[in-house]
């Protein structure tokens, strides 16, 4: 049999793959349209700034309260755009290491709500400091790139698993959670300097991953209400069948707390199986165990 081509592949992805290969693909896709674009208008004799500018002003976040009520959509338009290859390269990086390891723990949507809404919050606290602070006021920062929502997801899976030990640069192994404290703590100190980094985006993708895993399995959970909220709002566009709903009983803590052990247990297993003997190895129940755990928050 034939494998897929790259078109194929990029389709299967988008329709099928995991929650991060899609957000990846879609960065990189925007990243590419932005370089055509630029390309293109430059091979019409359009001159770079102003078209530069154009852009800016279409797909950024502008710190200046003036600049964001004249283009909100900048909230969401910005998360998804990078303009140096080096920042989508570690963006991108950062966002598969952090992105493939919450979706063993969490659910494609909740991944997708956290990058979403965390890297919204990132922008809204950059607003708020940057037009409440005076030694802030006139700097008009540009904000761009996914690094909010990425620390959403890392600081949520940070805190959620706080042993979780990863590899530094491959050889030294590390608790995650000295990880997620150490680029805290970088922001924290750079706070205020002229570095062209939004380090409050940093903080408030940060803050708002940490809220993210409070009450995780309650309906006061931030993700939930915000899930609830969507589905809420789309079915305004979409007829659906009216269904009788019955009423579910919830597990009590002890019945959660023993499951969620015994799911641990077999996944420690099998990872370690797989460690061992490779991904082959396993049988299909096994296979099937995996991939319901990596789909399923």
């Amino acid at each position: 049999m034939q494998g897929r081509n790259f078109i194929d592949e990029l389709k299967h992805q988008l329709r099928a793959g995991t929650m991060t290969n899609r957000l990846i693909i879609v960065n990189v896709c925007v990243f590419l349209g932005i370089l055509l674009l630029k390309k293109s208008l430059l091979l019409f004799n359009i001159d770079p700034l102003m078209s530069d500018a154009w852009i800016h002003h279409l797909l950024d976040l502008n710190s200046a309260f003036p600049a964001f009520i004249r283009a909100p959509w900048g909230l969401v338009t910005s998360i998804f755009t990078h303009e140096q290859f080096g920042h989508l390269l570690f963006n991108m990086l950062f966002l598969y290491f952090s992105g493939r390891f919450f979706e063993q723990y969490f659910s494609r949507k909740k991944l997708w709500l956290t990058y979403l809404f965390g890297g919204i919050a990132g922008g809204i606290l950059e607003i708020l400091a940057n037009n409440l602070f005076p030694a802030l006021q006139g700097t008009n920062v540009v904000i761009l790139g996914a690094s909010g929502s990425i620390m959403a997801i890392f600081t949520a899976l940070a805190f959620y698993q706080p042993n979780l030990q990863v590899s530094l640069f491959g050889v030294f192994p590390i608790r995650i959670y000295f990880l997620a404290l150490f680029f805290l703590f970088k922001d924290l100190i750079n706070l205020g300097t002229d570095d062209q980094i939004a380090h409050f985006a940093h903080l408030g993708g940060a803050l708002f991953g940490l809220l993210s895993i409070q009450n995780l399995h309650s309906s006061k959970n931030i993700l939930t209400k915000l899930d609830g909220f969507f589905s809420r709002f789309t079915s305004i566009f979409t007829r659906e069948k009216k269904v009788k709903t019955t009423r579910t009983r919830f597990k009590t803590d002890e019945e959660f707390n023993s499951e969620k052990r015994q799911k641990q247990v077999k996944m420690d297993q099998i990872l370690d199986k797989i460690s061992k003997s490779g991904y082959d190895s396993l049988s299909k129940a096994e296979k099937d165990f995996l991939f319901n755990q990596s789909k399923n928050g």
